[in-house]
């Protein structure tokens, strides 16, 4: 089962759209890090680093009307 759809947005605003790690590095080439931000409640993962892209993960939510 493949998860859930994914756009992630780079530094220049482009979108790239993906379920997976590797359907995004087909997308996107070079090397891969993972990118951090610091919050109050620590520090969490919010997207990856691949090539000269910086790109933030944003997920749909839904919530009972």
């Amino acid at each position: 089962m493949k998860g859930q759809l994914t756009l992630f947005l780079d530094q220049y605003g482009n979108r790239f759209y993906s379920r997976t790690l590797r359907e995004l590095r087909e997308q996107v080439p070079g090397r891969v890090s993972k990118m951090y931000h610091d919050t109050e409640r620590g520090t969490v993962q919010v997207g990856y680093v691949i090539g000269q892209h910086w790109l933030t993960a944003f997920q749909p939510v839904e919530l009972p009307a």
